[in-house]
């Protein structure tokens, strides 16, 4: 087994090795200035295609491909009524994600647009396989920045915008994934307050509008999150995880959000939407699907709270982030009786890691608890990331983990819902 995926590991590198280099230069010198230009380059700055007084635009891409062995997973799990379903285990190679940016300004540098194609091969031949999307912004000055479009809700840390800036390649962990919000169109307003006193507010259609049409929203427009977080010595604006580039000071995050949503039956993405974010019981049960509570009776709207504090050290190479959740959902309308008048939920998730060698080897340690009136499921990531070329724009990623009836799951995610057992990845991952 260790034989095989050696040399599916070189087979899938190689390639992309080619790709990121281009031509590998003969004359000693010009391979010199070739990887100083790579490792120099900042992920997702792109390659300027036009640049004119009245506007410029930018392409940058993003691709990952990723082997998922699932076969280390139980067969079937029960929920926490007793009921008994199946895990379809999955063992395959898939070109995981492909996401091309074109950015950049007109008329005025800070009137700014992004416009993006994002394409998700694990669920080829659904409503959400792929997605065009954007927005506008336009920046005031450095403590007021205006967008209207489609934008990710500051629900937690990771939806601050710091993407793919995380120790997992791809995926966040189990308790981020189970409370979080996801991406919808709306508008916001965000900067910097004071020197490293950030703030970023959001008023949306709903929690994940990814496979939601126009028709399946309520008319409350009514979703709203807002993140305000404070750093120093250089931690990073947007809080990316891990010390790749070693603050030989102690740099620091400390930072929260509130989030409050009415969500309905029709307004939650479908469950293989390729970034679901639904409501669901902490055994994995939709909130909103039928019988969810085992009673004949279905929930048809819910208010959805939540509040994250989250913070986070890096100092010489090592880092260490802690996240708490709270989750409330009240004001449930259902077809009929059902065990509960409201839910509340919290969790706990803590992420360490260490530069192993600089800027080429990065071991990390993820845990993830929630603590839930129908269940208490946890789960721990142990992986390396190798950037080869000392640069964040490329780089392998390996995986074990190790869950305990997860809450969360689909196809574009590691895990799957009820997956209790051991699940390896190998990712490769490429952010120009």
């Amino acid at each position: 087994m260790r034989q095989l995926l050696y040399c599916l590991f070189l087979v899938l590198t190689f390639p992309i090795a080619q790709l990121c280099y281009g031509q590998i230069p003969t004359d000693p010198y010009e391979e010199e200035d070739t990887l100083k230009i790579v490792r120099s380059h900042v992920p997702g700055s792109g390659f300027r295609l036009i640049n004119k007084p009245d506007g410029v635009l930018t392409f940058s891409a993003y691709a990952s491909t990723r082997y998922l062995n699932q076969t280390g997973l139980d067969d079937n799990y029960t929920d926490a009524f007793g009921r008994t379903k199946n895990i379809d285990k999955r063992n395959d190679l898939q070109f995981q994600k492909v996401m091309l940016y074109f950015k950049g300004w007109l008329f005025d540098p800070k009137f700014r647009y992004l416009l993006y194609v994002w394409t998700s091969n694990t669920s080829q031949g659904q409503g959400a396989q792929v997605v065009l999307g954007g927005n506008f912004q336009y920046q005031f000055n450095k403590h007021l920045d205006v967008g209207v479009g489609i934008g990710g809700l500051p629900t937690n840390r990771s939806m601050y915008g710091q993407f793919p800036g995380w120790l997992r390649m791809d995926a966040r962990n189990m308790t981020e994934e189970f409370f979080r919000g996801s991406f919808t169109t709306g508008i916001w307003v965000q900067g910097e307050i004071f020197k490293n006193m950030y703030y970023r507010t959001m008023l949306g259609n709903n929690l994940s509008q990814l496979g939601i049409d126009a028709g399946q929203l309520d008319g409350g427009f009514d979703t709203w999150s807002s993140g305000l977080w404070h750093t120093t010595n250089n931690y990073g604006r947007m809080g990316p995880y891990g010390d790749f580039e070693r603050h030989n000071s102690l740099a620091t995050l400390l930072g929260a959000s509130y989030s409050r949503s009415n969500e309905t039956r029709q307004s939650q993405p479908d469950s293989e939407a390729p970034e679901n974010s639904q409501i669901r019981l902490s055994d994995g049960t939709g909130l909103f699907a039928i019988n969810a509570f085992d009673t004949d009776a279905s929930v048809l709207s819910a208010k959805y709270e939540m509040v994250n504090i989250t913070g986070g050290l890096k100092w010489k190479g090592f880092s260490f982030d802690a996240d708490y959740f709270l989750r409330w959902v009240s004001k449930l309308e259902t077809t009929g009786p059902i065990p509960v008048d409201q839910l509340f939920d919290h969790g706990l998730s803590l992420q360490g890691s260490s530069m192993l060698l600089d800027k080429t080897l990065q071991a990390y340690l993820t845990g993830a608890f929630i603590f839930g009136e129908y269940g208490d499921p946890t789960e721990f990531n142990l992986g390396l990331n190798w950037f080869p070329f000392k640069n964040k724009s490329f780089r392998v990623n390996a995986e074990y983990i190790r869950a305990y009836r997860s809450p969360v799951g689909y196809a574009s995610f590691p895990t799957q819902v009820g997956a209790n057992g051991n699940v390896f990845m190998i990712n490769l991952e490429l952010f120009y």
